[in-house]
């Protein structure tokens, strides 16, 4: 036994990591121009932002077009301090034979760090520190008591122009792939699955899958009592989430990584070291869930058979207890049901 009537999904797994995710617009759109359709698309954090667009796309036919101007429109909406960076040319004759107008200078790089940090975009997220935020937040003067820094609920209203979320809901419009997010319980720390075929999605459900603490971003509140942060604290990679929802049919999956997993060298100092650590945090673990995956597959299969082989040769009316046959009958078919996807193959973009 594997699968159902031979029908196999394809998946794409988006991880999340930050400005990384703009990675994925490239990964998408070859997948498009090989006509490949994806059935279910699978992401956290930021690749769960992209997820939603690319599921819930106001582009009907070219929703890859969507995700890449949602990227250039944050891309064209950051804070630009090349005014500071003429200054310190100016200021340090050394620097100044540096290329201005090369964009992977590790000076501009440090500028553009501090501007995000400073001034946020105001298309994703903006710091609490602002002045407009003393009108509307309580604890503006109160900083001892602030469990996060930066808002990101602009993001929510950016979304607007890109999603109609009525295609991320059960029997709503046809959308253009099945949607999984996911994020975690900060109370319990439980995943939590936004399944767009057995739920509305909405902002909420964006935020929370995008809310990632460490960016000091806030939790959010989904329902009642149960507050979300960003589902990459459990799992960069949520590939057996999609299993868990959809258990039966095999897979063709498509994880892109956004974090390498060989380096050619030794970190040769303190950023480097913890950049290499968050790699490895967040690289991909698919492989293992692959290996999962096909071991179950296997024993379903020789559980399979012996079944087959028991009802088909020995079950003997007279003797055997009917009522317990049917059990192991009712049994079997809920294991079937609940584990019996095969990932057939898998083709990581890195």
């Amino acid at each position: 036994m594997s699968g159902n009537n031979n029908t196999i999904e394809n998946v794409l797994i988006l991880q999340g990591g930050g400005s990384l995710g703009a990675f994925s617009c490239g990964v998408f759109k070859a997948l498009v121009n090989n006509n490949i359709k994806i059935d279910i698309i699978s992401g956290t954090s930021i690749g769960g932002v992209n997820a939603a667009i690319i599921a819930g796309s106001k582009e009907e036919y070219h929703p890859e077009k969507a995700l890449e101007q949602f990227w250039l429109e944050l891309g064209e909406n950051s804070i630009n301090l090349d005014s500071c960076f003429v200054e310190l040319l100016s200021l340090y004759p050394k620097v100044a034979r540096v290329d201005r107008h090369n964009n992977n200078d590790p000076l501009r790089s440090v500028l553009s760090f501090y501007s995000s940090t400073m001034y946020g975009n105001s298309k994703l997220f903006i710091p609490r520190w602002r002045p407009d935020f003393a009108y509307r937040d309580p604890q503006y003067f109160t900083p001892g008591k602030w469990s996060y820094l930066y808002d990101h609920s602009p993001l929510v209203k950016t979304l607007e122009k890109y999603i109609d979320y009525k295609k991320l809901q059960p029997n709503g419009k046809k959308p253009n792939a099945r949607l999984i997010m996911t994020a975690v319980n900060v109370l319990t720390a439980e995943p939590l699955i936004f399944d767009s075929s057995k739920q509305q999605i909405t902002p909420k459900h964006i935020l929370a899958t995008s809310g990632y603490p460490l960016y000091y971003f806030p939790w959010i509140e989904v329902e009642k009592g149960v507050y979300a942060w960003d589902g990459s604290l459990l799992s960069n990679t949520p590939l057996r989430e999609v299993i868990d929802v959809s258990p039966v049919a095999d897979k063709q999956v498509f994880p892109v990584e956004n974090y390498p997993k060989n380096i050619d060298r030794l970190p040769t100092n303190l950023p480097e070291a913890i950049h290499r650590a968050r790699d490895i945090m967040f690289s991909d673990k698919t492989l293992h869930t692959v290996h999962m995956s096909k071991a179950i597959t296997y024993y379903l299969k020789f559980i399979d058979e012996l079944y087959s082989f028991i009802k088909d040769n020995h079950l003997d009316s007279a003797t055997t207890d009917k009522r317990k046959a049917e059990k192991i009958s009712a049994k079997y078919k809920r294991i079937t049901q609940h584990h019996g996807a095969e990932i057939k193959g898998i083709s990581i973009s890195i």
